[in-house]
């Protein structure tokens, strides 16, 4: 019971979190999810053994060399960012013993397109036709919220099947399907209330954060069964680390974001 309620607790701070940053004002946004994506890169290095935290830096010149706003200058971000990603190289070459082949550098570039492009794309959504919808990128939570929940209802209830069970033994086929369908039923009903999009975008984009959330969700628990880990850290209490919350929107967010500013 404490457990459960440690568990409830964690997890309604960090939806208040989450939806106080986005409705509060872009900057508030933007600072929470930098914030965010530092954590997960932190969680995502020890899952690799990734040891160079000059990765931060790198992370911090993309983050805001994307960011939409007016008091940064995007051509200092350029010179800084050009420059900070070939640091890793020239590291590589001067020291002893070490190939420029080493996978140390294969980690960094994986680290920056798993964990730090996702949240450039994830910033980027709620912008279309260069004005902040932040109800786009709620709708979106709720969306997953909607599946994850349903999924884990239905899957703990009526799951048989196992969707893959060498990488996660715990999900199963019924459990997806459960989560689909409340996902699409939320999408329904969440186009009247959010009609920014039409019924059939949030339905799009209903598959597409289910399809590629169960996807990243595969993804980040093979990463964390060759660590040898449960969870990505112990960060949010009863649920493991930020990257085992968000590792949803995370795959999914580059596709979300190619549909929408593609369609409108």
């Amino acid at each position: 019971m404490k457990e459960l309620l440690t568990r409830a607790l964690s997890g309604l701070i960090f939806v208040n979190i989450i939806l106080g940053s986005i409705l509060y004002s872009k900057e508030s946004f933007y600072i929470v999810f930098y914030l965010f994506m530092i954590v997960c890169l932190y969680e995502f290095k020890k899952l690799i053994d990734l040891r160079y935290n000059w990765v931060y830096l790198v992370a911090t010149l993309i983050y805001f060399r994307f960011a939409n706003l007016s008091f940064l200058d995007a051509d200092y971000f350029h010179f800084f960012l050009i420059i900070s990603l070939f640091i890793p190289f020239i590291y590589q070459l001067f020291k002893p013993k070490v190939s420029l082949t080493s996978s140390k550098l294969g980690h960094f570039f994986l680290a920056i397109a798993y964990i730090v492009m996702p949240f450039v794309f994830i910033t980027s959504i709620p912008f279309i036709g260069g004005t902040y919808h932040p109800k786009i990128i709620i709708g979106i939570f709720i969306l997953i919220w909607a599946s994850d929940t349903f999924a884990y209802i239905v899957g703990s209830t009526l799951g048989k099947t196992k969707l893959y069970e060498k990488i996660s033994p715990n999900k199963t086929v019924e459990g997806a399907l459960g989560g689909l369908v409340a996902s699409l039923v939320v999408a329904y009903f969440m186009s009247k209330y959010i009609p920014i999009l039409t019924t059939l975008s949030w339905i799009i984009i209903s598959l597409i954060v289910v399809v590629f959330g169960v996807l990243g969700d595969l993804t980040e628990s093979k990463f964390k069964r060759e660590a040898k880990v449960k969870d990505s850290s112990n960060f949010i209490p009863g649920h493991g680390g930020f990257l085992d919350r968000l590792d949803s929107i995370i795959f999914s967010a580059a596709f979300v974001y190619v549909y929408l500013h593609l369609t409108y």
